[in-house]
């Protein structure tokens, strides 16, 4: 993966509205010390860097059951952090019931707004698609339990994902796919869903004309906007490291490409969030 080595970009110049960060690690982003201190110097830091250009939220997102509960920690001692909970796809071999039970305790706490990321992930081999699929219908069915989003992880298998939701029927409470890698006609399918598409910096690349195509393609209400830091890093900058205030970058160039002000756009994304993860 790129964006984890170099020193860190410049900072954007700020939006001129405000909005979040839909899926970002910040554990990854080095955090975190040992295996579960918070790091609070760090994460003040990364939130007034992020703040100062508009992007007042982010949602920390947890890979593993350790991960998750980080991300809850960090989520209880900053109030613009908030947190997703569950087990990666390429991580769900050996998991058990009560890895399972501690994630049900995890993501029915307020500050959790989402399961996830959890889905299918073909372009690794650590897990097996059996082993994947079946832990993916299982984060479906926490997700109804606790009564959140799910969020996916959707990396070269859009049709089982779509699948595999089709046959558990999605959460009530919503879904969004965490760095929509699909086509137009993929974000028309999934806009007509009522799904949410996070947008991450990979539509800025010079060749990733199909997801700007899909970013055209997929309504308003649909669309959120991430990092993934610190992974994923938009252009100019890619293979340095990202963060949430990068934001601007990917955000700018989706209006460009919908022909909307970025201030338009950061009110929609900001309602978007807001309908989906519970927040004022």
């Amino acid at each position: 993966m790129s964006g984890r080595t170099g020193s860190p970009p410049a900072a954007p110049e700020p939006l001129r509205g405000e909005v979040f960060d839909a899926h970002c690690h910040l554990d990854a982003m080095g955090v975190r010390l040992g295996d579960a201190s918070l790091d609070d110097a760090s994460l003040d830091a990364a939130m007034a860097a992020a703040r100062a250009v508009g992007v007042v939220r982010v949602v920390t997102v947890g890979d593993t059951v350790a991960s998750s509960a980080w991300c809850v920690e960090a989520a209880g001692a900053h109030p613009d952090v908030y947190a997703a909970v569950a087990v990666h796809p390429t991580e769900v071999r050996g998991m058990t019931d009560a890895d399972y039970a501690a994630l049900a305790v995890l993501g029915a706490l307020e500050r959790v707004v989402a399961i996830g990321e959890t889905g299918l992930d073909n372009h690794w081999d650590r897990t097996t698609p059996a082993e994947q699929e079946h832990h993916f219908r299982r984060h479906i069915q926490l997700a109804k339990d606790v009564g959140k989003p799910v969020m996916i992880h959707d990396r070269e298998a859009h049709e089982a994902v779509l699948r595999i939701l089709r046959e558990e029927g999605p959460p009530p409470a919503g879904v969004v796919f965490h760095a929509f890698s699909g086509d137009a006609d993929m974000a028309r399918e999934c806009a007509g869903e009522g799904f949410l598409l996070s947008f991450p910096g990979v539509v800025t690349f010079r060749n990733a004309p199909a997801l700007r195509e899909a970013a055209l393609a997929a309504p308003l209400e649909s669309i959120l906007v991430e990092t993934d830091a610190p992974f994923l890093t938009p252009h100019p900058h890619r293979g340095r490291p990202n963060a949430p205030y990068l934001i601007p970058l990917t955000l700018r160039l989706i209006a460009q490409v919908k022909g909307v002000d970025e201030t338009e756009l950061c009110t929609a994304i900001t309602a978007n969030g807001a309908r989906l993860f519970g927040w004022d």
